[in-house]
């Protein structure tokens, strides 16, 4: 198994020594994750998943919340706003996290949820050693925090930022946590719900609470797929756009092996399949439409293939970085899971449900744009757009492949994309993958950077010579640190002709792989 912390890790492994299952070990790791890495996810998050089962079966679940009943682009345009804020009530959309997670466990567990969460229950209340991460989120983010009473509660004690290795104890989350695993639904019906909606609507957000009861049941559907070389890829459906990540893959298939590995052709391929995608998101396709079924269609692959060829570097014209966490686990059988938490951006919307410690999400202020007749416009029981999104290879006998996934807002259908290119057509192994030089193309999707600059942003080591020929045909380079793309990259690999399991942890993040 991989994550992003090794506290995350050890959970999981915990888990399938007790007898759990790949399943019951994400569900464990996804609740110390809200304490460990509490700005990048949390009960008021956003939560999407998919599953290979050992008979070679893949579904999904999947779970993001509408925005609020009476938020119309007309009701926003009249509070005087061009873009809805990225912090505060009016950016909160219903956490879709806690319907996914019952969702996931009602499809596929083996132990009660209770169980499962009890010992991150615990440790809430024992509290939790403040890593470095966290303590630069906390900072980053202080005037924010300290302006709401649950968040500065809990983040900023005695008003300071705490010191790396400082206990932070979350003993209402603690309560939160084994109330919402006697009853997932709990999140949606009854006291948190009127909670949230109440606080909600005090600060302005035009909630009805009808909303949040629709957004309980997260559905188990199937995943989406594409074959990629001599693999099929298997991506989150709707809202996630992990069709974005089949739609790059149909545009790169056969034509990167033969291209030195990550050299000026190979990046400009890869960033001229992302451009494409996030045009074609911008100009059709809505996270509740189906138009994205048309760009796999093999004429309209065709077409955008030969626009490549052409090497088209017009602008996406509409986008950044996220905050968000993940987790890989593959059990004995192998059951893979692939799964992705997010509050949108670090720390959400800085507000808390009161007397509950649920940070709340910030998805509607980054997803949902003020533009009327968008495809993304902000609607009544429409889900904002979304940038979570996991995947699992399987080869010709359906057999595990790879699963992984990353962390990174825009950038999570980009890095896929190429941690895809560098296992398939380069045959590098997960550490090598996801360790590999990074790049993306900016802006791509987010509300409050439609219309910034075009950018194609890379990490210096890939090169001086690959830099300067990117810039040469026609890229506008942003030079990043030689580690500085962002992400936190996970890999677990299947070597079936020695009978083990390989994993790979970004070395941008603090995460480990663990196996037994």
């Amino acid at each position: 198994m991989a994550a992003n912390h090794p506290a995350v890790s050890a959970a999981g492994l915990a888990a399938l020594a007790a007898g759990g299952n790949a399943v019951d070990a994400t569900l464990a790791m996804a609740a110390i994750s809200w304490l460990v890495l509490p700005g990048q996810c949390g009960i008021g998050g956003d939560a999407f998943a998919v599953v290979r089962e050992p008979d070679g079966r893949i579904w999904c679940v999947g779970a993001s919340g509408f925005g609020p009943d009476g938020g119309t682009v007309a009701h926003y345009r009249g509070l005087g706003l061009d873009a809805l804020p990225l912090s505060g009530a009016l950016a909160v959309a219903v956490p879709g996290a806690m319907s996914a997670l019952a969702a996931l466990h009602a499809a596929g567990a083996t132990r009660p949820l209770e169980d499962l969460w009890e010992p991150a229950a615990r440790a809430a209340e024992r509290g939790i050693c403040c890593s470095a991460k966290t303590r630069a989120d906390i900072a980053a983010h202080e005037p924010r925090l300290v302006a709401d009473s649950g968040t500065a509660a809990v983040f900023l004690p005695r008003g300071l930022v705490p010191r790396v290795g400082q206990r932070l104890t979350y003993p209402d989350l603690a309560r939160s946590i084994r109330l919402l695993g006697r009853d997932p639904g709990g999140m949606y019906h009854g006291e948190i719900a009127e909670r949230a909606v109440a606080a909600l609507r005090a600060l302005g957000a035009p909630f009805s609470g009808a909303e949040w009861a629709a957004a309980d049941q997260a559905p188990v559907t199937p995943a989406i797929s594409h074959p990629y070389g001599p693999l099929v890829i298997h991506e989150t459906p709707p809202p996630s756009p992990g069709w974005m990540l089949l739609q790059q893959a149909a545009l790169c298939d056969g034509r990167l092996p033969d291209l030195p590995w990550l050299g000026a052709d190979a990046v400009g391929l890869l960033a001229g399949a992302a451009r494409q995608a996030f045009r074609d998101r911008w100009e059709r396709c809505g996270s509740d439409s189906s138009a994205w079924r048309e760009l796999l269609e093999p004429q309209q692959v065709a077409a955008a293939r030969a626009r490549l060829s052409r090497l088209d570097l017009t602008p996406s014209g509409v986008g950044g970085d996220g905050d968000t966490t993940s987790t890989v686990v593959v059990d004995s059988d192998r059951r893979a899971v692939s799964f992705i938490q997010s509050l949108a951006l670090t720390f959400g919307a800085h507000i808390t449900v009161p007397g509950t410690g649920i940070v709340l999400n910030n998805r509607l202020g980054r997803g949902a744009y003020l533009v009327e007749g968008h495809p993304n416009a902000v609607q009544p029981r429409r889900r904002p757009l979304h940038t979570l999104n996991a995947w699992i290879a399987t080869d010709g006998q359906q057999r595990l492949a790879h699963a992984g996934n990353t962390p990174g807002g825009d950038g999570q259908v980009q890095w896929n994309m190429q941690l895809v290119s560098h296992l398939v057509d380069h045959g590098l192994d997960p550490q090598a993958a996801v360790s590999a030089p990074r790049f993306s193309v900016y802006p791509g999707s987010d509300a409050d950077t439609i219309g910034a600059p075009d950018e194609l942003r890379c990490e210096s080591r890939l090169g001086d010579r690959v830099l300067s020929e990117l810039a040469a045909h026609g890229h506008r380079i942003r030079r990043l640190g030689p580690w500085d793309a962002g992400g936190g990259a996970l890999v677990v690999s299947a070597d079936h002709a020695h009978g083990a399991l390989v994993g790979g942890v970004d070395p941008r993040q603090e995460g480990v792989a663990l196996g037994a």
